[in-house]
């Protein structure tokens, strides 16, 4: 299985499904990354977990079934204990669909917004301000990986954990994804101004809309909760606002989906 990041050696490691404990150093800001262990469940997300050489695990539980499930090997010392079906519902959220597999590992290691800065322009950052719902930031996370974001960033009090929960909606982004986490919002966008990146508020309010307000360059998308929106202070810290070119009849979208078409606008971008 390959590697999170691509690499010299990510051929010959295709199969490997074991994780290694790793930190990211430098930056400045970061916020706090969750504490104690973190316990994900189905097929995607834990597939996605052991692929990542920036996990490091625990423990598996999983059906045998589950296990075979699974896109190659597991290393012959891989804490593995064999459950029932039952018995692993017992150690997820009520009624989540653990396809025969519980992986309890580590959290992610801590990543500092410099380190997400200095990539490819082409690549954009989206900033979500108090979108706290796991399942959005989880759909977020799989939008994210699919229009080639270069991260997610956002403020620390105001945005859910890891959890499982976020990895199963996310379906193996949250491990591809650089997720990072903040205590001021508004001087981190400060640091993505000076990196060059054009911050567009999505808002239903704005004049223009989002094709008219892309510019060539290093895009920043920034969205706020559903109802709410973005905080005054975040939308001060926004170069432009732009609204999606919903119809009439619909008063807003869902932010994941929302997200989603904003970053299929990017994408595409003239």
């Amino acid at each position: 299985m390959n590697r999170a990041k691509g690499g010299p050696d990510a051929g010959r490691n295709k199969r490997a499904l074991r994780g290694r404990a790793g930190r990211m150093q430098g930056g400045r800001g970061s916020g706090r990354a969750s504490s104690g262990a973190v316990r994900l469940w189905g097929r995607h997300a834990v597939e996605a977990a052991l692929k990542n050489p920036e996990r490091q695990h625990r423990k598996l539980w999983a059906t045998r079934e589950g296990v075979a499930s699974l896109d190659g090997e597991l290393p012959s010392d891989f804490p593995v204990e064999w459950a029932q079906p039952l018995d692993l519902a017992r150690l997820v959220a009520r009624d989540a669909p653990h396809q025969g597999l519980v992986l309890e590992c580590e959290p992610l290691p801590e990543l500092f917004l410099d380190e997400v800065l200095d990539g490819d322009p082409a690549r954009p950052l989206v900033v979500l301000d108090q979108v706290t719902d796991p399942h959005n930031v989880g759909a977020i996370l799989r939008s994210a990986a699919a229009f080639n974001a270069c991260a997610i960033l956002t403020q620390d009090r105001h945005a859910p954990p890891e959890s499982g929960v976020v990895a199963k909606s996310a379906s193996g982004a949250l491990e591809v994804v650089p997720w990072v986490r903040v205590v001021n919002l508004s001087r981190a966008l400060e640091e993505v101004a000076e990196a060059g990146y054009w911050r567009i508020g999505l808002a239903g309010e704005a004049r223009d809309t989002l094709a008219e307000a892309l510019p060539a360059g290093p895009v920043a998308l920034v969205l706020g909760a559903e109802g709410e929106g973005m905080r005054h202070n975040v939308q001060q810290h926004c170069d432009a606002l732009a609204r999606l070119p919903i119809s009439e009849a619909m008063e807003s979208l869902n932010v994941s989906n929302a997200a989603a078409i904003a970053l299929y606008a990017v994408a595409t971008r003239g």
